[in-house]
């Protein structure tokens, strides 16, 4: 900068990137005088210091515009096999890389790689691209997620979490079913309902009915002994960090989880209730069922409370019932999710570990670390 500011040149643009100590820098600049001397001037500049200097002239300015994807790679690990085919596939599809990044070392590999693709301005053209990246994440076993890029991307506002198998490991239903003896026939319900082989109310209905005559102490016990899914309190305090109202929208039970969504501060929750008389659980549910629907109305009547179009939305599940509410969703992630709601998530995460959801919305490792350090919360917790 020294040499061209002898040179009375105007800058036009300025990029840097540093990589393992490795300093790139390029400036573009208009320049009143003679090119040459200029040129001259900076290459003897570079040299005295040593460093290496191309200087190109006549260089058309040119426009810079946004990508218009965002592609996040995720995996455990992420091999350079992976990445040569969704590169491949961007290609194959007029996809340029405008820039790649690092996102995350722990507890997954994260590349976010902002790309152009070319005429891919419709719904049924993003499709197809997630269509196809789909294809190389389940051949090299990673996750890759696609998102629109520009202001769209950094706008979201509310994210609604399912409960079971999702923020929590486990069925709460089947916990609550080891208590009366039932849990291997309210499992095969549940499993069958994940599916969507089941309608969702009918088979809660059932496996309900399978809970009758327990000690409503019991949802105290298994109340006390959810354990969350790895990543997911690192995930909400983040959430929270950037300003996001958080929720909770479930075919589990109020009763249960309302001890949980207080803990995390938690701004919604939407589950069924269960029907206690005298103590006991009458194995029915009192009020309206919230099933596949329900959570779709549920996440709207989030975002109408506090004022957030339904495109600014986010919601995560793993099962059946969460199709209509990951389809209303400005972004819906499937989380470990059943064959039906992958193929109407926009993203899915196969990888165990929640924080992946802030990873697909861009937040770096880097990024979460410094403010956990900066609140002395920071950990790492030793990967089995």
């Amino acid at each position: 900068m020294g040499a061209l500011a002898g040179q009375a040149v105007a800058l036009l643009d300025v990029e840097q990137v540093v990589i393992r100590g490795q300093l790139t820098l390029g400036v573009l600049v208009s320049a009143g005088g003679d090119p040459e001397t200029l040129q001259e001037v900076v290459e003897q500049a570079m040299a005295s210091i040593g460093f290496d200097v191309r200087v190109e002239i006549g260089v058309d300015p040119g426009s810079r515009s946004p990508s218009s994807h965002a592609v996040v790679l995720l995996g455990s690990p992420v091999t350079a096999t992976a990445f040569s085919a969704v590169a491949a596939k961007l290609a194959s599809q007029g996809g340029n890389i405008d820039s790649i990044r690092g996102i995350a070392d722990y507890p997954l590999t994260g590349l976010e790689l902002m790309v152009s693709v070319a005429g891919r301005g419709g719904v049924a053209a993003d499709a197809a691209l997630r269509k196809g990246l789909a294809q190389v994440a389940a051949k090299h076993s990673v996750d890759i997620a696609v998102e629109r890029g520009g202001l769209a991307r950094r706008a979201k506002r509310l994210i609604v979490f399912d409960v079971d198998s999702t923020l929590i490991q486990g069925e709460v239903i089947e916990m609550l079913a080891a208590h009366a003896g039932r849990e291997a026939e309210v499992a095969a319900v549940t499993e069958a309902a994940m599916r969507g082989e089941l309608d969702f109310a009918q088979s809660l209905h059932e496996r309900v009915k399978a809970l009758a005559g327990l000690d409503a102490g019991v949802l105290d016990e298994v109340a006390t002994s959810l354990q969350l899914t790895p990543g997911a309190r690192t995930t909400i305090r983040t959430l929270h960090r950037l300003g996001f109202h958080c929720g909770l929208v479930s075919g589990g039970f109020r009763q249960v989880i309302d001890g949980l969504a207080h803990e995390l501060e938690l701004d919604f929750v939407r589950a069924n209730t269960l029907e206690i008389v005298d103590g006991k659980l009458t194995g029915r549910v009192v009020g309206e069922i919230v099933d596949r629907m329900g959570k779709a109305d549920a996440l709207r009547s989030f975002a109408d409370q506090v004022g957030v179009p339904m495109e600014q939305t986010i919601a995560v599940g793993d099962g059946a019932n969460d199709i209509d509410m990951l389809s209303v969703a400005g972004l819906g992630i499937a989380f470990n999710a059943k064959p039906a709601l992958r193929e109407v998530a926009d993203a899915t995460l196969n990888h165990p570990f929640l924080d992946g959801v802030l990873f697909i919305l861009g937040v770096s490792r880097d990024e979460i670390e410094a403010a956990d350090a900066a609140d002395g919360v920071y950990r790492r917790v030793p990967l089995g």
